[in-house]
């Protein structure tokens, strides 16, 4: 078993145009994603796979200082992007992140990894909006390189294209899924949003001092004392 963490990233995003070098606290975004995700113990190994365009040139240069591997495939045909991406680097298995989670827990993807070869299942989650617990930004997904290969040939429509794995998840009747939600109810907050999709999100993360190593419980705990002073 070969799992490959594969992060989708790219600079050409509508509502927050170039995020992915905004600075955070000293950072990129892109920075703050690679090096967390660095720190999960069950992955073997970790691509960034961002489109073939110009824009992303800047985006390629910069990860090369970040001892990660680059993969650049198809802006929007996301599905191809990540399927090339997995056969490249042998994945047997492969961890879907989004690089607009620059607080993506490290232990969260360990966990989803262990409940996953645990369960068997052929996709797991631990994300989708209101059918979970988590804070949004912690999540990540798994499947086998050989549901991603399935997806590759037969999903044709653009919107399985583009959202690589909603495939599965609009088909559960040809897929095993499972979900799993956190141990500790510390993180039990799914109100929380810690991703970044537009500035105001940014804004939000920014206004709040905090460094790459904070743990997850710490994050909760910081941010739920905004959210209850703003309530």
């Amino acid at each position: 078993m070969r799992v490959v963490g594969i992060i989708q990233a790219r600079m050409g995003s509508s509502r927050l145009p170039l995020k992915m070098l905004l600075s955070l606290h000293g950072k990129p975004i892109i920075e703050w994603v690679v090096k967390r995700v660095q720190k999960a113990k069950l992955l073997d190994d970790i691509v960034v796979a961002i489109p073939n365009t110009p824009q992303d040139d800047i985006l390629a240069n910069y990860l090369k200082k970040l001892n990660v591997h680059v993969f650049r495939g198809s802006e929007v045909d996301v599905l191809a992007r990540f399927y090339f991406a997995a056969k490249e680097y042998k994945a047997t298995d492969i961890v879907r992140i989004c690089a607009d989670n620059p607080l993506i827990d490290p232990m969260a993807i360990d966990d989803l990894i262990a409940f996953y070869q645990k369960e068997k299942g052929d996709y797991v989650y631990n994300h989708i909006p209101k059918n979970n617990l988590y804070p949004d930004g912690f999540g990540a997904e798994i499947t086998s390189f050989e549901h991603l290969e399935y997806m590759y040939l037969y999903a044709k429509e653009e919107k399985y294209r583009e959202h690589c794995m909603s495939y599965i998840v609009d088909n559960p009747q040809k897929f095993h899924i499972k979900t799993f939600n956190p141990k500790d109810k510390n993180l039990h907050y799914p109100n929380l949003k810690f991703d970044i999709d537009t500035f105001e999100d940014y804004a939000y993360l920014a206004n709040k001092d905090f460094d790459i190593d904070i743990s997850a419980k710490e994050l909760v705990k910081l941010f739920r004392g905004i959210d209850d002073e703003n309530s």
